[in-house]
């Protein structure tokens, strides 16, 4: 399918519990990662939308999970950040408990989108979110974002790497390279998309 259904995109509402999600029909896809991992900015460029979630010099903004209509039965989910240092501990607890939350039980996620800065992949956080997923059976494509700041090398180093790290965390990852800025990886991610929401 071509790119029309995430151009399609329209904010629905933030929800912050799970009581306040759509009814629990269709397909969702996920978007977690460290609040300054690039999530809002690969929202936007995937859906070809300047302003569908908000972008900030300041992470940790979306402390609330926003939902995104493609259509009828398919959302896109943007869950809070995590992990960021200047977040206060109370409100970072908060939202550990509401991600784990989420993806134990919401029955309509088929896979989360897990953002990494590409010179940072692998933190402690995303390795907890990582196991979640393992533990809940549930798939995750992970995106090596802000390829654009290394060399074309380093990227087929860092994705060598965690290619190669995956498979001891978990059996249903898979990684790409990805940059906002460039748009480099966005067929590859929107076909990853196209897959969970069998289109």
């Amino acid at each position: 399918m071509s790119s029309s259904l995430y151009r399609q995109a329209t904010f629905v509402l933030g929800a912050v519990q799970l009581s306040q999600l759509p009814p629990d029909m269709g397909w969702e896809v996920a978007f977690a990662g460290r609040s300054n991992a690039g999530k809002s900015s690969a929202l936007n460029v995937i859906t070809d939308q300047k302003v569908l979630a908000r972008v900030s010099k300041s992470p940790g903004r979306t402390r609330e999970i926003n939902i995104f209509r493609l259509d009828e039965q398919r959302r896109l989910i943007d869950l809070p950040g995590y992990g960021y240092a200047k977040v206060p501990e109370e409100v970072r607890l908060r939202w550990q408990a509401f991600l784990e939350d989420y993806i134990q039980q919401r029955e309509c996620l088929r896979g989360l989108i897990i953002l990494m800065d590409i010179r940072h992949p692998l933190t402690d956080y995303d390795k907890q979110l990582l196991e979640w997923c393992v533990h809940f059976n549930m798939a995750a494509h992970i995106l090596l974002t802000k390829a654009d700041k290394l060399s074309r090398a380093g990227q087929l180093k860092t994705l060598r790497e965690v290619t190669q790290e995956l498979p001891k965390l978990g059996p249903s990852f898979s990684v790409q390279t990805f940059s906002s800025l460039n748009k480099s990886g966005l067929d590859a991610a929107r076909a990853k998309l196209n897959e969970w929401f069998e289109v």
